[in-house]
């Protein structure tokens, strides 16, 4: 089987893989693909050609072909070119896992809107034909690919956001059992850390015999658990001391939910501690400034039965992790105006998480806008920033004094800047390393994507030392 990648080759977003199956007697190669993600900031297509016309939606690859798609989770950079590719005329089944079926059409609603159309008849044309194509597969199960009787998928938790998988692609040559005749190839999508909030932490497969892994932070270890939580509970102490506000800029899955979980811990365990200033841990409020994340938080709520032992036990202590009373939910435009406005004028410790994660709109820029310059502000980064994106240039100018362009207009940094890379939701190098390692059955063959040049290269570095029988590759 050959592999090509649409995606995720020169940066980490716009993810899509495809799978092509050797071709049969007199007929042409079929194949799927895994995922069909967005491009953002400076990154560029699969071709190598630039999103900026484009920005990013565009498919720039055949697709008659293409009987399948796989979906990983419901990240944009992993899903935002769906729509696209049925415009482009695909009509084949869409895989994936039963909570990543009930959030994918919420998030692709959301996707068309900004990129697409505002004409709710379209929107809706778009979004039926997708629940049509929909198929909801359990984790561990087997999936046979409808039109390739040889090839069947299989979903594992990966720990990234609710409903995220990696993807065992099984290959049987014949149709049967046989030695020599069947081939896995397992794609990661998005690796979760270990002990993240929430959700049960990835196992290894026993293995296969070719790799496809991301390498977001293939050249980093994070903070561990306890480290992290202690840093955020210094920066929201500083706020507490001065009134000042901290603005999260976080994507509306998963990181924002995880995030609230962790607010709730550290509020539950200091609330009857003294802290600076005249504000107490009952004073601080949080806001979450974000339609798509309050709709994704409710459905985390609801779907309880896929969260980790840690956070059911909460539960069934009696506590909300997930809504508790320092929390506020945001909706309308017009509250969200009042929101920024009052911060602005009053001396009040808020935390705002809104979106987008990489400061490329949103309501996160109006709040960048009113604040950034305020010493009183804190910015927090809890994710990767992309090349070309905002967040990055915040995170790389910020601390030295100087300014980031946003709407077209600059506006000088006043704010402290953070970064606490121990709260992404993606591993870092050492538990991807562990992914490999730990398979019983060692891929003879390793491709890695999803990453910067320098991050992919150092974990090509890594694995190439501690799998000696692999072959390493950067696409």
């Amino acid at each position: 089987m050959d592999i090509l990648h649409h995606g995720a080759v020169n940066g980490v977003t716009g993810s899509c893989h495809e799978l092509r199956l050797p071709a049969q007697a007199g007929q042409t190669a079929k194949g799927i693909l895994i995922d069909c993600g967005l491009f953002q900031g400076a990154e560029t297509s699969g071709q190598g050609g630039s999103n900026s016309s484009s920005n990013g939606l565009e498919i720039d690859f055949p697709i008659t072909h293409i009987q399948a798609l796989v979906v990983t989770h419901v990240h944009i950079d992993h899903v935002g070119r769906i729509p696209s590719l049925l415009g482009a005329g695909f009509t084949g089944p869409i895989y994936c896992t039963e909570p990543s079926a009930i959030l994918l059409p919420v998030v692709l609603e959301d996707a068309v809107k900004i990129g697409f159309t505002r004409n709710r008849r379209l929107i809706d044309r778009v979004i039926n034909q997708l629940k049509r194509q929909i198929v909801a597969v359990p984790y561990h199960r087997w999936q046979s690919v409808e039109g390739l009787a040889s090839l069947a998928v299989r979903f594992s938790p990966a720990g990234h956001i609710l409903g995220s998988a990696y993807v065992t692609c099984r290959y049987r040559k014949t149709g049967t059992r046989k030695t020599g005749t069947e081939e896995k190839i397992v794609f990661s999508g998005d690796l979760g850390a270990p002990w993240a909030p929430l959700l049960p932490s990835p196992k290894s497969p026993w293995g296969c015999d070719r790799l496809v892994i991301e390498s977001t932070y293939g050249d980093s270890v994070h903070e561990g658990r306890r480290e992290r939580r202690e840093k955020l509970r210094h920066i929201l102490e500083h706020a507490m001391a001065d009134g000042g506000t901290v603005l999260v800029p976080a994507f509306s899955i998963g990181r924002t939910q995880e995030l609230l979980y962790e607010l709730e811990a550290i509020i539950h365990s200091y609330r009857n501690r003294p802290v600076h200033g005249r504000f107490s841990w009952d004073d601080i409020e949080i806001l979450v400034d974000s339609p798509l994340a309050a709709t994704f938080t409710d459905f985390y709520r609801q779907l309880k039965p896929y969260w980790d032992k840690e956070a059911r036990r909460r539960l069934n202590g009696g506590r909300h992790p997930l809504s508790f009373d320092n929390l506020t939910t945001i909706d309308s435009h017009q509250d969200h105006l009042s929101a920024v406005k009052y911060l602005q004028r009053h001396s009040r410790p808020s935390i705002v998480l809104a979106a987008s994660g990489m400061c490329t709109g949103g309501r996160i820029v109006n709040y960048l806008k009113a604040l950034i310059g305020d010493a009183r502000t804190d910015v927090l980064f809890v994710g990767y920033q992309a090349a070309g994106t905002p967040g990055r240039d915040i995170q790389r100018w910020g601390p030295k004094g100087g300014y980031v362009v946003l709407d077209g207009q600059r506006f000088d940094i006043g704010a402290g800047i953070h970064t606490l890379r121990g709260y992404s939701a993606h591993a870092d190098a050492d538990n991807l390393v562990n992914f490999v390692t730990r398979m019983r059955h060692k891929p003879r063959e390793i491709r890695i994507v999803h990453g910067d040049a320098g991050a992919k290269l150092a974990l090509k570095q890594r694995l190439g030392r501690e799998i000696c029988e692999a072959e390493v590759l950067i696409p």
